[in-house]
């Protein structure tokens, strides 16, 4: 659906952008992910053709952003970080206005304009002035701009920047149903949203994709495979006697107890083979009582901090 390859943007001598590339399916919901400064709002700047690139192309649907920009644009809504409101107007007059600027037919406007303000929960503060609605609200009508060309693809610069708890909770249930039917990019320094929203994220640094995958797999890849946490009924020798007996166990290491008269350690399993069954099975044909078993995970929070470490580590 989008498609960049080898983009870049520099600005005198500094680099922004440094090829980067990356390609976003139909149906995904990805977040894009880096620190202040990292490119992450040039390269979607560049994503809607709001830049161009030094060098570098955007395709969006096959067709390149700047030979064909207006039919690609068609495609995309776009709600940068300060959505571009004008608080004179109502809300629906400012829909109004903006699908006419994205030249929406004026016979499917009207019922358009309904269906979106439905959508994102705006229709009861249609008829009052943008300058008078709250922050939530706002965002709200910045998602409905975005949203009424009908478009393929939703960019998503901060969607809930300055928004309280309840209302990001909101936004994100919003984020969640239009990725039913929408292509939608995810900016977001809230890592615990992009977590429970997205099912792939991109991270760049300093210019630099240096990360596209899934949660799961990144946490993998970063911890060196599966490993499982266990805490057990039984002493360490009993414990160690069982995973000798166990196919696919690679290593373990005993931590400090958490309870009285229990073990706990964590298991590596060869490769990122699931060995959870093969491990139940065995403690329970040795009568050993399992009190807690999870597959041990990095949060997304720490995903970021080690590839953004170690990337400005390795350049240094």
């Amino acid at each position: 659906m989008i498609e960049a390859a080898n983009l870049v943007k520099r600005y005198g001598p500094h680099t922004a952008v440094d090829h980067a590339n990356f390609r976003i399916e139909r149906g995904e919901i990805v977040g894009f992910l880096g620190p202040n400064g990292a490119g992450k709002s040039t390269t979607m700047n560049i994503l809607t053709g709001y830049l161009s690139s030094t060098e570098g192309t955007v395709r969006v649907d096959g067709q390149d952003i700047l030979e064909h920009p207006i039919e690609a644009k068609r495609k995309m809504g776009y709600l940068p970080e300060s959505p571009p409101l004008y608080p004179e107007m109502t809300v629906r007059e400012y829909l109004f206005f903006a699908g006419e600027v994205k030249k929406v037919p004026a016979r499917v406007l009207r019922g358009r304009m309904g269906q979106v303000m439905e959508t994102v929960g705006v229709q009861d503060v249609a008829g009052r002035l943008i300058k008078n609605l709250s922050k939530g609200y706002r965002q709200r009508v910045g998602l409905a701009q975005a949203m009424i060309g009908d478009p393929q693809i939703l960019i998503l610069d901060e969607p809930t920047a300055g928004l309280d708890p309840k209302q990001i909770l909101e936004i994100r249930d919003l984020i969640t149903r239009l990725g039913q039917d929408h292509t939608v990019i995810l900016s977001s320094h809230i890592l615990p949203e992009v977590s429970a929203v997205c099912r792939r994220v991109l991270i760049i640094n300093q210019g630099v994709i240096v990360a596209d995958d899934t949660p799961e797999n990144l946490a993998k890849r970063l911890l060196g495979g599966s490993h499982i946490i266990l805490r057990l009924q039984a002493g360490e020798e009993a414990v160690s006697g069982v995973l000798a007996k166990i196919e696919g166990v690679a290593g373990r290491e005993f931590r400090a107890p958490q309870e009285a008269g229990t073990v706990e350690l964590v298991i590596e399993a060869a490769g990122e083979a699931d060995i959870r069954c093969e491990v139940f099975r065995a403690f329970a044909a040795a009568d050993i009582p399992i009190l807690m078993m999870r597959a041990l995970d990095m949060s997304l929070e720490e995903i970021f901090l080690h590839v953004t470490t170690k990337e400005e580590e390795a350049r240094q």
